[in-house]
């Protein structure tokens, strides 16, 4: 079975975004970088981004776009559960490499073009 552990959001300013989520959730910092702030509950990790370019968005929504971007779930099949997605009219985007246990993902999107992770490792502060 497969379980949510992973929401992106792309927001119009990291800095501001971490802050509101932090004191108001009390959301833990993981990490971050130019484009990235991830935080934790513990169980589930938020990564909030802010793209510089259209290209770094990686899709048609660009770098503006302000909202959910994608959704993550960890399985222990990678495999197995991409070629259910498949089956079932998903689509393979490609792979999100990261060093082995942390953040590694294939990317996918739903029938109706919604993106989704799927990750054997899980993300930075997940259960």
């Amino acid at each position: 079975m497969a379980k949510l552990r992973h929401v992106a959001v792309s927001v119009a300013n990291l800095e501001e975004a971490a802050r509101f989520y932090e004191e108001t959730f009390e959301l833990k910092r993981l990490s971050e970088n130019d484009i990235a702030i991830n935080l934790s509950d513990g169980v589930v990790n938020l990564t909030l981004l802010h793209f510089p370019t259209d290209e770094m968005a990686g899709d048609a929504r660009g770098k503006d776009y302000v909202g959910v971007h994608h959704i993550g779930f960890i399985t222990d099949d990678a495999e197995a559960l991409g070629k259910r997605i498949r089956e079932k009219g998903g689509q393979f985007k490609g792979a999100s490499p990261s060093p082995k246990g942390r953040n590694a993902e294939d990317k996918y999107t739903d029938p109706e073009g919604i993106v989704f992770d799927v990750s054997q490792h899980g993300w930075l502060g997940t259960s």
